[in-house]
């Protein structure tokens, strides 16, 4: 018979909540475990079966770990702030606050039917002023220690949503809410001094356990560089020096020599200097045209090079000679000065002047000597490193030791020197709109800028706001909101109408988590001291640079002004693989391909989705998901349940060896599959301890308690049930995790290969541990064997215990 899923899972869901099971103490003892996952936007879809998959690998880890006597902090929340809420508003003119609310309950229903381990008690909500009064308090606590400053800053703009976009939400230069073309702006904005961690952002990597490629992911956004920053001289086509000049940053000062030509970014302030005015008109569309695009479509490989000549010219300090200037969109302004020499070493550069008839010199041949005539001519572009030609006193040094010497000489002619450059920008913070958390800033006409005070917070969201988007927030037309006083002359002030990223609300929550309900400031620090850093933090590595990053900036500005004990936020990360559609596609609502949990815990149960979802394949992989492949995982569930059954309803046979030798080396094996996030093969490892325990029969109440104590991370509804069956009244998670026995592990038989040469000619079927003197005579016994080696020569026989034995023979 199956088992009755439905009423199992509420009957246990229950009691966990009766029992305040998951619920964590305020202060842990001697071993705590915070385990965290990423918490989720509460959108009106609902959760779809990709969201419970880094949920239920957590809470694999977290019951294996209240089982081994760790007090486990395991909490839930919302990312409640956000655009799309706002966008529905504008829509249909529902308030975001409403839409998010009925979000929220869908989605903690939808969790809580998967019987998570969470202690609801310490739930977080963004968007509830209790939480955002401490996201404007850490804001002015930024403000104070000089890390928020304004200025006017180009932007990612939307006119359809009407506000800024980070590059990520614009690639392709197109909003990736409503779809429509992005444009570049210049608007005042609010911006966190992050670059002033950038050092320390980088170096610090060291420190955590997370996978290589989202260190590498981190390593690149910083993006630190040592370079030179060389001055080349503006000048007439004569050749003739003007007063200034432009100043180039480069990683590559060896190839100086071939420089060629100037690239100046579209928005570089001296563009509009340097043009001449024949070149005038061109130069402003292209500018126009660029402002159109954003940095990371601009950045784009393979995008075709576009630019535009400003009829200026500069000279290379090195040889004096004549170099154009261009602009061109493949130079950003903000990445080291906005400007670059140009060569034939470089792609970019190569592309650019093939198309535009720049002529280009080459200076680098290959290290090795090879022929570079391909080189010279133009055919190819080389860019490794090498050997310096065509240099004059730099001829015969190698790239590294003329990147040396160049900059060495331009410091004697006071025309460059050595410095650190970083790809990494300070973090623009301002939103134009309306669902965020407010920046806490007055702006009064006696007194200038001036913070909220801190006993005035939380500045409250005004309800007599007009979503439709107007080009500014919609606090700005706000009267409730406008409606203030300065605190220091009592004068009339205004207050910032932009509202906050809404990564600003998620950079500090793990710390709220640990003191949810304090009211005196955004944490308790001798709670957070008790249970942080993050032990386990499990997400989607798309948050690998922006949350990640972020995160860490707040954790190393907080540890400098000594409010807590430790620099990085989460000590070890891991991130989940996408569940595709079983199309293959990533799952959307425009493809017809999301899966709704609902559907399959109706159909098959909880613990059958949660089974599932581990047992796809690698966690860090995306799979397909599949119906049908569902049905095997809960007719594995059905026979385990019988088997516990069995054993309490009939009489069985003792234990043999041989099973618990299986039992033993499974234990082992889902102890330490757990650990390493392989849930797939852990599971693999108990459907063959199972299919064992069918075909050899027999199992006692031990052997059986043993199994489902094995079962319960994966299936705790099903385990408690069949827990209670077995007699023992407190919940299974009260018990101790299995250990196993290095002895029963041991085989008493095993099989050894036999090679010749290499090759397998045998097998023999011997005691385990046989020493390997009898293991060598009993291969060179083998009928086979004899055979194969008659009148040839033994050279060696090599011997491995239990494994192989190889016969080397001429």
């Amino acid at each position: 018979m199956k088992y009755d899923f439905k009423s199992i899972e509420k009957k246990w869901q229950d009691k966990w909540s009766e029992q305040e099971l998951y619920k964590a103490p305020e202060k842990p003892g001697a071993k705590k475990f915070y385990a965290l996952t990423m918490f989720p936007y509460p959108s009106a879809h609902g959760l779809h079966v990709g969201h419970p998959e880094s949920f239920t690998a957590v809470d694999i880890v977290v019951r294996k770990r209240m089982m081994e006597g760790w007090d486990v902090l395991n909490p839930m929340g919302w990312d409640a702030f956000g655009l799309p809420a706002e966008n529905y508003a504008i829509k249909t003119g529902v308030h975001p606050r409403e839409t998010t609310w009925k979000s929220i309950d869908n989605f903690r229903r939808q969790i809580k039917m998967l019987g998570f381990s969470y202690d609801w008690s310490r739930e977080v909500n963004t968007a509830e002023p209790a939480y955002y009064r401490w996201t404007q308090w850490l804001f002015l606590f930024f403000y104070k220690r000089g890390l928020a400053y304004k200025r006017k800053a180009p932007v990612n703009w939307c006119d359809t949503c009407r506000t800024v976009l980070a590059n990520e939400q614009a690639e392709g230069g197109t909003c990736e809410r409503c779809k429509n073309p992005v444009v570049q702006k210049n608007l005042e904005q609010w911006f966190l001094k992050v670059t002033d961690y950038a050092d320390r952002l980088l170096d610090d990597l060291e420190k955590v356990d997370w996978p290589d490629k989202i260190k590498a992911m981190q390593t690149n956004w910083i993006g630190r560089s040592e370079g030179s920053e060389v001055v080349f001289d503006l000048a007439d086509r004569d050749g003739n020096r003007q007063d200034n000049g432009i100043l180039v940053f480069t990683t590559r000062a060896d190839t100086l020599p071939s420089g060629t030509f100037v690239i100046l970014a579209p928005g570089h302030e001296l563009v509009e200097a340097v043009t001449t005015p024949e070149q005038l008109d061109e130069v402003k569309a292209y500018q126009e045209k660029t402002r159109r695009a954003t940095d990371i479509e601009r950045m784009a490989e393979g995008r075709e090079k576009t630019g535009a000549f400003t009829g200026a010219y500069c000279l290379n300090p090195i040889n004096g000679e004549l170099m154009p200037v261009w602009i061109a969109d493949f130079v950003l302004e903000h990445y080291g000065t906005g400007a670059v020499f140009a060569d034939a070493h470089d792609e970019r550069d190569f592309e650019f002047a093939k198309k535009f008839g720049i002529p280009l010199k080459t200076n680098i041949s290959p290290a090795d000597g090879s022929d570079d005539a391909d080189i010279r001519e133009l055919k190819v572009c080389f860019t490794d490193k090498g050997i310096l030609r065509d240099s004059g006193e730099f001829d015969g040094l190698t790239t590294d030791e003329a990147k040396v010497k160049v900059t060495e000489k331009l410091e004697q002619m006071g025309k460059g020197k050595l410095v650190t450059k970083y790809h990494l920008r300070d973090w623009l913070i301002s939103r134009q709109r309306y669902w965020g958390a407010p920046i806490p800033i007055l702006y009064c006409d006696r007194c200038g800028t001036v913070p909220v005070p801190e006993e005035e917070l939380p500045v409250l969201l005004p309800d007599d706001v007009d979503f439709r988007p107007t080009g500014e927030s919609p606090l700005a037309a706000s009267e409730s909101f406008q409606g203030a006083r300065c605190p220091e002359c009592q004068g009339e002030a205004r207050r910032e109408s932009d509202t906050m990223d809404t990564f600003v609300d998620s950079s500090w929550y793990f710390l709220r988590y640990c003191s949810p309900h304090f009211g005196e400031a955004p944490f308790d620090s001798e709670l957070v001291a008790s249970w942080s850093p993050v032990d386990l933090y499990v997400g989607g590595a798309e948050h690998a640079v922006l949350h990640l990053l972020y995160s860490r900036f707040f954790t190393k500005a907080l540890f400098d002004a000594g409010l807590i004990g430790f620099d990085e936020p989460f000590t070890k990360l891991r991130n989940q693989g996408l569940i595709l559609g079983e199309d293959g596609e990533k799952m959307s609502k425009s493809r017809g391909n999301v899966v709704n949990p609902d559907e399959v815990v109706e159909e098959f149960g909880a613990d059958t989705l949660r089974m599932y979802l581990m047992f796809m394949g690698d966690f860090e992989q995306s799979k397909p998901w599949s119906t049908s492949s569902m049905v095997g995982i809960r007719r594995f569930l059905d026979r385990f349940d019988q088997e516990v059954h069995g054993v309490v309803h009939e009489e069985r046979d003792e234990v043999s060896d041989d099973l618990n030798r299986l039992l033993h080396k499974t234990i082992k094996k889902v102890s330490e599959d757990i650990e390493s996030f392989k849930f797939n093969t852990a599971i693999s490892a108990m459907m063959i301890l199972l299919n064992e325990w069918q075909k050899l029969g027999g199992g006692d109440k031990d052997f059986a308690a043993a199994c489902v104590k094995l079962m319960s991370p994966f299936a705790p509804h099903l385990a408690e049930e069949l827990w209670e069956l077995l007699g023992y009244e407190e919940s299974i998670f009260r018990s101790e995790w299995p250990k196993w026995d290095e002895g029963a592990i041991k085989d008493v038989n095993v099989e050894v290969v036999v090679q010749v040469n290499g090759k397998v000619r045998g097998h023999l079927a011997v005691a385990a541990g046989l020493p390997k003197e009898e293991l060598e005579k009993l291969a060179l016994d083998l009928e086979k064997i004899k055979s194969e080696v008659s009148g040839r020569e033994i050279i060696k026989v090599i011997v491995v215990p239990d494994k192989i034995v190889n016969i080397a023979v001429k």
